[in-house]
């Protein structure tokens, strides 16, 4: 029985020398490459160095970064007058990025049509 115990305890002694003692300083292995653990954090700051609101959007609830774009509420005819959606109704520059749902837009040519996204 002793001798069992002394056989654990020399292996113990014998694994624990193995393990890192700086474990901060390395990267998590995740076996998939270009998978990042701190991918969430990451996004969610970039969006709010631009000035977005990260949150979830469309009907997957997928996190995406909503953002103003410079153009809001402009003025526009057809659909490259505006950074995101020119919106048919109004016929102004929507005041958000992503758009999701069903929208009524103007197209390149300016005529009305419906865009749904997700």
């Amino acid at each position: 029985m002793r001798r069992a115990v002394a056989i654990l305890m020399v292996a113990g002694l014998i694994l624990g020398a193995c393990v890192p003692k700086d474990k901060q300083s390395q990267e998590l292995d995740t076996g998939l490459a270009g998978y990042s653990p701190k991918l969430f954090e990451t996004q969610k700051a970039d969006c709010s160095a631009r000035g977005g609101q990260f949150g979830r959007g469309g009907l997957s609830g997928g996190y995406v970064c909503f953002e103003t774009p410079r153009d809001a509420g402009k003025s526009c005819s057809k659909a490259s007058d505006c950074e995101s959606a020119c919106l048919s109704r109004s016929r102004t520059c929507s005041p958000i990025k992503p758009v999701f749902g069903c929208v009524d837009v103007l197209t390149e040519s300016g005529r009305p049509s419906t865009l749904c996204i997700d």
